[in-house]
């Protein structure tokens, strides 16, 4: 009896997911981690409290005796661990992606001209969001650290690459190749880290981890003796890679939306990295069967959070998910155009200093043209992305893999499918990210041998086609969404 453990180390907690080879999951446990805020715009996790909360996490699963276990592994990306590999302590708290303290850095860089020459290689922006920056401060700041990392003393690593170094007792200081795409310190060209990048960051390539394909074989453990006899490590990539590959994205074009807080947008563009559009990074999608596929990426920062806000704050719904009877009462938007800039736009705008807006209100406005309004400015906002990607990649896109709560909501799916102009699948997928992990995991120990040959587990509950009969009608809406967008936007 085959059984794969799932970690799925996200921003707030460790899962625990335990699956079967037939991609089902049988049990699940979930521990929360703690969040620190020591100064404005500084972010941190402690590394050594989220590895004992997975061995926690593992440890509350029903394990049998007699099952084959294997451990699978998907996590948030761009959060940097700095630990000497002696002691194995961490020199400080991990830098988290949404920690802001090497915005100054980034800053000068950019200013130096320097912006080209790392988007050339490492195919990102250069942002205090990737790892790079973190690392640089760390070595920069904290006592003693940049005297350790150049006599070779110290590692780094994103969090997967600390949780390897932990469950095999310090035998192995390996990354996979989706995770090491999002520290701006890796050559998407060449496939490996780059020494003029590693300068430019004044990073000693001697802290630097393995490099390896995402279907790889990285280590055994024992779990901290969980286990009376070691089990593999197998299947690593990050969590928006592990959702490309959970929704079964493998062909070139095919591409999914997490419906999360905000939104992840990413679309598989091949065996060959191109320059992305204005806006949107180019990362490793996935690697597998000894290829190595790109996509395209772009992140909204309100759509689920807009639905939340409507129904926490302005209390005009007891719950998100009432609001889709309201808004299917009425025939349209009545005009109004909700544009949920709390925390400024993101991809492909990048204007952060943007605030929310409503437009179009007048005193026929109601209630459920509002709902109707936020609604449909979750599929504007995709859209935004999608046309981006889509023309940067020669026309429409075969079809968006979609996950997440809102694609509960049958009208916003419908709504999405017809502004895209492409079929939406939505799926029984709810963890993507670590489904996409545990079918790597498969790959590398054999259990499946092709990508078709996983493909066919997918489950699809409902596609939503895009009705052509509404294509002028969905046209001008669109062209009202950018209209308001617009006046927002500083040119």
């Amino acid at each position: 009896m085959n059984r794969i453990i799932a970690i799925d180390q996200s921003t707030s907690s460790t899962k625990a997911l335990l699956f079967d080879n037939q991609c089902r999951i049988v049990a699940r446990t979930n521990v929360d981690h703690k969040q620190y805020y020591p100064q404005t715009g500084w972010v941190e996790h402690d590394a050594e409290e989220i590895y004992q909360n997975m061995v926690k996490a593992i440890s509350q699963l029903p394990l049998q005796e007699e099952a084959v276990y294997s451990i699978a592994l998907t996590n948030q990306r761009e959060t940097a661990v700095v630990w000497n590999k002696t002691t194995g302590k961490p020199i400080s708290r991990a830098v988290v992606w949404q920690d802001t303290r090497g915005a100054e850095l980034c800053r000068e860089l950019r200013a130096k001209g320097y912006a080209q020459c790392v988007q050339d290689k490492s195919g990102l922006l250069i942002d205090p969001n990737f790892s790079a920056s973190g690392v640089k401060w760390l070595l920069d700041n904290i006592d003693g650290a940049r005297e350790q990392a150049a006599k070779g003393e110290l590692l780094m690593g994103t969090i997967e690459t600390w949780l390897i170094w932990k469950l095999t007792g310090g035998k192995v200081h390996a990354t996979d190749c989706t995770n090491a795409s999002r520290t701006m310190l890796f050559n998407i060209h060449t496939m490996q880290w780059d020494d003029e990048l590693l300068q430019l960051f004044d990073i000693p390539r001697s802290m630097m981890p393995d490099l390896k394909p995402c279907d790889a074989i990285y280590g055994e453990t024992t779990l901290e003796g969980l286990f009376a006899e070691p089990i593999q490590i197998a299947g690593v990539l990050g969590d928006s890679h592990g959702a490309l590959v959970g929704q079964m994205c493998f062909k070139p074009g095919s591409g999914k939306v997490t419906y999360g807080t905000g939104s992840s947008v990413m679309v598989n563009i091949g065996e060959e990295p191109q320059a992305a559009p204005e806006g949107l990074v180019t990362s490793v999608g996935f690697s597998a069967f000894g290829k190595t596929y790109f996509g395209f990426e772009g992140n909204i920062y309100s759509t689920g959070a807009t639905l939340k806000w409507i129904a926490d704050q302005l209390q005009l719904v007891g719950h998100p998910a009432e609001m889709e009877s309201l808004a299917t009462s009425v025939d349209d938007n009545g005009g109004v155009y909700i544009v949920p800039a709390f925390s400024g736009l993101g991809a492909p705008w990048w204007q952060s200093d943007v605030k929310g807006a409503v437009f179009g209100l007048t005193f026929a406005t109601t209630k459920a043209h509002f709902l109707r309004a936020a609604l449909e400015s979750i599929a504007y906002q995709i859209k935004d992305l999608v046309d981006v990607m889509a023309r940067a990649t020669g026309g429409r896109l075969q079809e968006i893999c979609a996950d997440g709560g809102p694609t509960k909501n049958q009208f916003l799916m419908q709504f999405q499918a017809d502004m895209l102009d492409t079929p939406v699948v939505c799926t029984e997928v709810d963890d993507a990210s670590a489904l996409g992990a545990v079918i790597m995991n498969g790959f590398a120990r054999g259990i499946w041998k092709s990508f078709d040959e996983v493909t066919g587990l997918r489950k699809v509950t409902k596609v939503y086609q895009p009705d052509s009969k509404r294509s002028t009608q969905n046209a001008q809406l669109y062209k009202g969404w950018r209209n308001a967008v617009g006046q927002l936007i500083k040119k």
